[in-house]
């Protein structure tokens, strides 16, 4: 074949890829994304995201089609080893802070369909599956080749690209190439996961249930129509293959499929797993960087593996869009990993918290959960932080205006409020900076913002993000393309100075 060159290959056509591919394509970005599978791969995976990863998801222009695949989840319930309730943590019908249902249950295989098909809407984009990448080269800060072997002919071919983004996965390629290792986090745990399908109604409360148990810890959730989730610990000497028919597997589930038969229940796949928490040393290196599970690994106790990735691609894409269009210098890239590296690993950190105050402590650790775990609804800012979506601010960085104390609101997401308008804060900033004030605004600064290719949006008392601004002790905030405040200052026409000049970057195209 003949030798390709574009600006950005991505590798791997997962939710990371595919979602940092579809931020490109809204610049108007050449990008080529290569993947071993020529399809979608069909095994379950992922089944839960936040209102902030739904957010993304309604920014990449799928937000009404994975509402008709998706459900909300009503909560946590947290369970002794005899599934008697120990505490229940209840979500309202209420929009989140971001526009969406605060956890939201989903089969990933359905998912990365849209995500497929939505790709097509940008002609800048091309996706090539059945592809085996051999090696990913760079020479000192120049192009990167990327060579590969079509699965199909057996036919070698090269691409060279401008920047590669390396998403594939846990076992990445990428990351041996820039030579990263993954640091371990101290937490491994071998889990049996279960997806079964049915048309009978089980009856179960439609949120989390948690089995809080040193012994055989277990995970049950309703993810679909006729799809459930369940994960269980696996004992010592305990493996998947022990557990591949309804027969020894219907005493795991029974607790909650009550007088249903084995044939009534379809398993749809077993697996193990084991349950990591890792994060790679460096995440990138010259023109390759590392985004997803190739970048970091987090047990599911708070559901925030996938979306981790897809954070890492709206964090970098933008950048790097301005980059390409000459808007921003190439050193703002380093900001990536500056940003998401800390976000990362804090979500870690709450994810093994987590995972060890349910599953861990023995008899001791049990005893512990029955005496406590039923008085905790009577401590509201922990409940509500139990069940709370919010996120840990962005560390400072060349695009992070952030005091040394952490106050503020920079490095935080600006919320997808409702404006006066009955548009949303995202449906007027539409992938560009934004400069959300609620003081007074002259034609001469209108017409600034306007020319830097940033967006106003004013915000008068009373208003959502009026009441925010208000909470950060300022009067205006200047927010980033992905949504993080950038900087804030108590006058306007001070944050101007930091739009980036106009350019195609500025287009962007929803």
């Amino acid at each position: 074949m003949t030798a390709r060159t574009v600006p950005v290959v991505v590798i791997g056509a997962g939710p990371t890829g595919l979602a940092a591919a579809t931020l490109l394509g809204q610049y108007g970005i050449e990008t080529l994304v290569l993947d071993r599978w020529e399809s979608v791969y069909p095994l379950p995976r992922a089944v839960h995201l936040d209102d902030e990863i739904y957010r993304l998801l309604a920014r990449l222009g799928i937000a009404e089609e994975f509402a008709a695949i998706s459900r909300p989840a009503h909560g946590l319930r947290l369970l002794d080893r005899d599934l008697r309730l120990l505490a229940e943590f209840r979500r309202g019908a209420d929009l989140g802070r971001h526009g969406h249902p605060e956890a939201n249950m989903f089969d990933q295989p359905q998912l990365e369909e849209l995500l497929r098909t939505n790709l097509e809407r940008h002609p800048t984009v091309t996706l090539r599956g059945n592809v085996e990448i051999t090696a990913i080269e760079q020479s000192d800060g120049g192009q990167v080749r990327v060579r590969l072997t079509d699965r199909s002919t057996g036919e070698a071919d090269t691409v060279t690209a401008g920047y590669v983004l390396g998403c594939d996965g846990a076992n990445s390629l990428a990351r041996s190439t820039i030579g990263s290792t993954m640091h371990d986090l101290a937490f491994a745990q071998r889990w049996l996961v279960v997806d079964i399908a049915t048309d009978a109604d089980l009856a179960q409360w439609e949120g989390v249930h948690q089995v809080c148990d040193p012994v055989r810890a277990a995970t049950y959730m309703r993810i679909g129509e006729r799809r459930y989730r369940w994960e269980f610990q696996l004992l010592s000497g305990e493996h998947a293959e022990d557990y591949r028919d309804m027969t020894r597997l219907h005493s795991l589930v029974r607790p909650w499929t009550g007088d249903l038969r084995a044939e009534q229940l379809e398993i749809v796949r077993t697996a193990e797993y084991t349950f990591r928490a890792q994060i790679a040393d460096h995440w990138r290196k010259q023109r390759l960087f590392l985004l997803g599970d190739a970048a970091h690994l987090t047990p599911p106790f708070i559901g925030q593996g996938m979306g981790a990735g897809l954070r890492d691609a709206a964090n970098l894409t933008w950048k790097l869009a301005a980059v390409l269009d000459g808007r921003l210098p190439e050193h703002t890239l380093d900001s990536y990993e500056a940003e998401r590296k800390p976000h990362a690993r804090s979500m870690i950190t709450l994810a093994k918290l987590v995972g060890t105050a349910m599953t861990a402590g023995g008899d001791t650790g049990n005893a512990l959960r029955r005496m406590l775990a039923p008085h905790l609804h009577r401590l509201p800012s922990l409940s509500n932080r139990i069940l709370d979506s919010r996120t840990p601010a962005l560390h400072r960085s060349a695009l992070v205006d952030r005091g040394r104390l952490g106050l503020g609101l920079a490095g935080r997401l600006c919320p997808n409020a409702l404006l006066p308008d009955g548009r949303r804060f995202d449906d007027l900033a539409a992938g560009r900076y934004a400069l959300v004030t609620s003081a007074a605004i002259t034609p001469a600064l209108r017409s600034e913002i306007h020319d830097h290719g940033g967006v106003l949006v004013t915000a008068p008392p009373g208003t959502a993000l009026h009441r925010w601004l208000r909470s950060g002790h300022t009067a205006a905030a200047l927010v980033r393309p992905d949504g993080t405040v950038q900087r804030t200052a108590p006058d306007p026409k001070a944050l101007c100075a930091l739009l980036p000049a106009q350019g195609s970057c500025g287009r962007f195209r929803g």
